[in-house]
């Protein structure tokens, strides 16, 4: 297999303070990283970490420099340790906000709890932040909504000017989707 460009490797972030006390199973960090194997991404790295500021951002800043695509999930409520965007937004230098609202709006069609959501999307350098939910489904959802975006947004990232596709994953076919 040929080696991944950095654009289309991802990284998972669980934000949880009930999977690190290993009191919770990491089912949607295990979901997320199978549906971007599956995307064509290849997963270089899935850590875990309690929900704090300071251990979120320290995360998001190791894990940036190895991926192009680095997803966050859990942390992202109305909860009193839910610090997700708060450390997000510590680390990116732009926010994309389209993305975050296109999460939302798809999580809307199925609940109207998905408003609740403070998830952001942001990038720092080439690399492209995007804070799911905490739930399998939710973050599927969320998924789902930005695929279409994803591989235009990486290669732009990337520093491609161009309006191909290339190797990113989810546009072989060089169109504009």
């Amino acid at each position: 297999m040929a080696e991944h460009t950095h654009a289309a490797r991802a990284a998972v972030l669980t934000v949880s303070d009930g999977v690190t006390a290993g009191t919770r199973d990491d089912d949607t960090g295990a979901a997320v990283a199978q549906r971007l194997a599956n995307d064509g991404f290849e997963v270089v790295a899935r850590e875990v970490v309690a929900d704090e500021r300071d251990v979120v951002a320290g995360a998001l800043s190791r894990l940036v420099g190895h991926a192009g695509l680095v997803v966050t999930n859990g942390g992202t409520g109305l909860g009193p340790r839910d610090v997700t965007p708060e450390a997000t937004a510590d680390v990116v230098e732009m926010l994309v906000p389209g993305l975050a609202e296109a999460m939302r709006a798809a999580g809307r069609r199925h609940t109207p709890m998905a408003d609740l959501s403070r998830g952001l999307a942001g990038a720092v350098g080439a690399t492209l932040v995007l804070n799911l939910p905490g739930s399998p489904k939710g973050a599927g959802e969320s998924l789902d909504a930005v695929s279409q975006a994803l591989g235009h947004a990486l290669r732009l990232l990337a520093g491609d000017t161009h309006h191909g596709h290339g190797d990113i994953p989810g546009h072989s076919d060089g169109a504009l989707r």
